[in-house]
Formats: C-alpha cells, structure tokens, sequence
C-alpha cells in the first residue's frame, strides 16, 4: 500500500465516497480539504487562524494556507504509522510541487484521477437537488475543475505516478478497480 495517495476527480464522479471505503480497506487515513480546514481552525492554529479569515470574507483559500495546513496534517503521527489518503490536495501544481517537498520526494506515490464524463457528473449533480447545483453552476465548476486539473495531471504523469480508473458502475465496480490499481502497487 503507497503510504501518500491522492485521488482526483471531477465533483460528482464519487471521490469521496471512494475514499471512505479506501480508507477503511487499506487502514489509511482519509484527509480531505475541507476535513483539513476545519480541523486546523477548531485547533486554532496560526494557520486554521488565518484560513478562518479567509473563508469568513467568503474567499478561496490560497496555496500558502492549503500547503501550511496539509504540511502541519502530514507530520501528526497516525499518518506517518498508517499513510495517506488525500482527497481535495493538491489541486495546483504549485500544491503539487509543495507535496512532493513535504513528502521529500517526487510526491505522491500514486494519483489516482478517477474519470468519469463531464455530461454523467452533471446528471448526478442535477439528481443531488442542492440548491447551488444549477446547471450553469455546475458548468462553471467543471469549467475552472477542468482548466485546473490538466496542469496537474500532467505533472502526476511526468513522475509516473498517474493512473486513471473508470469511474462509470455501481459503487462496487468502481471500488474493485481502484483496490485492483493499489493492490498492484
């Protein structure tokens, strides 16, 4: 089992529930943006201080906030005993790049894009009823997801460690072939 893994995937294509089952096969720890965020503002850290300000203005959290939380999540102990699963990190090269120093290495050691089509994350997106999850909302997000995360892959595939797993089946038919790529490693 790698002991950094980070999964990626358009919203709507089932990161998070993937991860929760992952995190439970492989006993590694499941480590989400917002879990991350939260966690670092409840313990009042200069950090979660300043990231709270952020998001109080109704911002986006920058790289230097992201990349200071997740390299302050990265050292407590249980991750370095039980690994990690990172969901929502990197989602920039520049994250990236800050991964592979924190990791001392060349970063993960497997990303996982988990593909699914734009047009079927727009129809789970459509079904969830939320209120922001509009058709040009969803657009809108596919859109700046899209032109974020080329850049990104990109940089996983240049250090080999990218691999992309078919996002489209049942819950269980995605799971098994995600645990058949780590399973591989």
């Amino acid at each position: 089992m790698p002991k950094v893994l980070v999964i990626l995937g358009r919203q709507g294509s089932g990161k998070g529930t993937q991860a929760a089952l992952l995190a439970e096969r492989y006993g590694v720890i499941h480590v989400s943006t917002g879990d991350m965020l939260r966690a670092a503002v409840d313990a009042g850290t200069d950090l979660g201080l300043r990231a709270k300000a952020v998001m109080d203005a109704g911002d986006l959290v920058g790289d230097d906030i992201m990349i200071g939380i997740v390299d302050e999540r990265l050292a407590d102990d249980d991750i370095g005993a039980n690994g990690v699963l990172l969901d929502g990190f990197p989602r920039t090269t520049a994250q990236a790049d800050a991964l592979a120093e924190i990791t001392g290495g060349n970063g993960p050691d497997l990303a996982i894009n988990l593909d699914v089509p734009s047009d079927e994350v727009t129809e789970r997106m459509l079904a969830r009823g939320r209120a922001d999850d509009t058709a040009e909302t969803i657009a809108r997000r596919l859109e700046l997801y899209e032109a974020e995360t080329a850049p990104l892959l990109a940089w996983f595939k240049e250090r080999g460690s990218l691999t992309v797993v078919d996002g489209l089946g049942t819950e269980d038919e995605v799971f098994a072939r995600l645990a058949e790529v780590i399973d591989a490693l």
